[in-house]
């Protein structure tokens, strides 16, 4: 079994019995949508970032978000809605501003939650 393989069965197993190694939303475990599971493991399937990536909820413009980080200079965060779809990028690129439709979220997000947090460190 494969290092990565293993990690994704005790991270299934720890989710399955409430608990975690890495922090999640105070509602539970279990109320970390389906979509935002599968994105944590696109993320645990790419090298360790550095510092190591993480996914933060916000309230941002009366709207529950989710914000995955640029992972270097020149690529562009994600900012996500509840419902998995991508609002838009808050900040790097080439200009280091993003996509320029939320050019506030990094001044107005309020509530950060830290939702999951890459437990591999940098290698």
């Amino acid at each position: 079994m494969t290092a990565l393989r293993k990690q994704l069965v005790l991270l299934a197993f720890l989710m399955s019995v409430g608990c975690a190694t890495n922090p999640v939303a105070p509602n539970s475990v279990n109320s970390i949508p389906a979509w935002l599971t599968a994105l944590t493991h696109e993320v645990e399937a790419q090298p360790v970032a550095n510092p190591p990536a993480f996914i933060a909820g916000y309230d941002y413009k009366g709207e529950s978000v989710y914000f995955l980080p640029q992972r270097c200079c020149d690529i562009m965060s994600v900012l996500y809605r509840a419902d998995g779809s991508v609002m838009c990028h808050p900040d790097g690129g080439f200009t280091g501003t993003g996509d320029g439709r939320c050019a506030d979220f990094l001044v107005e997000r309020k509530n950060e939650r830290i939702i999951w947090r890459d437990g591999r460190g940098p290698r």
